[in-house]
């Protein structure tokens, strides 16, 4: 199994590419800037394509010989308005369906969608309408498009993200439940686990820890 991780340089990313390699998995990263690199550089073995994710020939280069796709993008200034997911997702999918590449799993936020019932009361009235109002309608786009492209899809909604150690435990929060918080450990390697699951395909599940 050959796995293209987008946004590889970022927190989350990294961990996806350290989960996928331990879980066997041969690893691609398409990353836009590799100075991010030059500090911390990713584990041995990884296959790194430098460019732009929203350049469809980078993103076909990328998804070459790849049998699926784990998206961790995610702006580092939520509270400002973006199109960048969205567009960026476009691409992507127009190039796995020219290379009949079918399995996505991308990572959207709590919020998203009907989802926000599910956010504890300082979220929904606090974080959604402040740091998150910039980026929640790019998120919400980006749904749609992955939704309407016709892949076989995982869409899977953090509420807030803790740099804490890992517990091994994920939720998979129900309608009627409220999420908190997750580790980046274990969004990880749930993102990772759907790769080869079929238990959430065409769905958009929200996880937590607790």
């Amino acid at each position: 199994m050959k796995v293209l991780v987008i946004g590889a340089a970022g927190k989350t990313g990294r961990l996806v590419v350290d989960r996928a390699l331990a879980k066997g998995y041969s690893v691609k990263a398409l990353i836009h800037d590799t100075d991010a690199l030059a500090e911390a550089p990713l584990s041995d073995g990884v296959h790194i394509v430098q460019g732009d994710v929203h350049d469809a020939r980078t993103v076909r280069e990328a998804l070459a010989g790849c049998d699926s796709v784990i998206d961790t993008l995610g702006g580092k200034k939520p509270f400002l308005r973006t199109e960048m997911e969205a567009s960026a997702a476009r691409v992507v999918l127009q190039a796995m369906q020219e290379l009949g590449i079918r399995r996505l799993v991308v990572i959207s936020v709590l919020g998203a969608g009907d989802s926000h019932h599910q956010a504890p009361f300082w979220y929904e009235h606090l974080l959604l309408p402040t740091f998150l109002r910039g980026g929640l309608p790019d998120k919400n786009a980006m749904e749609a498009e992955v939704q309407a492209s016709g892949v076989d899809w995982v869409v899977v909604r953090p509420p807030m993200l803790t740099d804490d150690v890992p517990t091994g435990h994920v939720k998979v929060v129900q309608q009627h439940e409220t999420a908190h918080s997750i580790t980046r450990g274990d969004l990880a390697q749930f993102l990772v686990d759907q790769v080869d699951d079929n238990s959430h395909l065409g769905t958009a599940v929200v996880v937590a820890n607790r």
